[in-house]
């Protein structure tokens, strides 16, 4: 499993993903906002399972 995610893209989903779960912990939005784990995890990881499927690289 290699990095598939740039540099800047992995912030973006990092600091998306975390607002979603920030939001829905403070009862700002609905519990959807957990949704906010799946950008969170693929941008610490550097690593998208869709792209693999789609064959995009960084």
């Amino acid at each position: 499993m290699s990095m598939n995610v740039g540099t800047t893209e992995r912030l973006l989903r990092v600091g998306a993903g975390t607002a979603l779960i920030l939001a829905a912990g403070l009862g700002w939005i609905g519990p959807w906002g957990f949704i906010g784990l799946v950008p969170l995890l693929t941008g610490l990881a550097g690593y998208c399972p869709l792209y693999t499927v789609l064959r995009r690289k960084a």
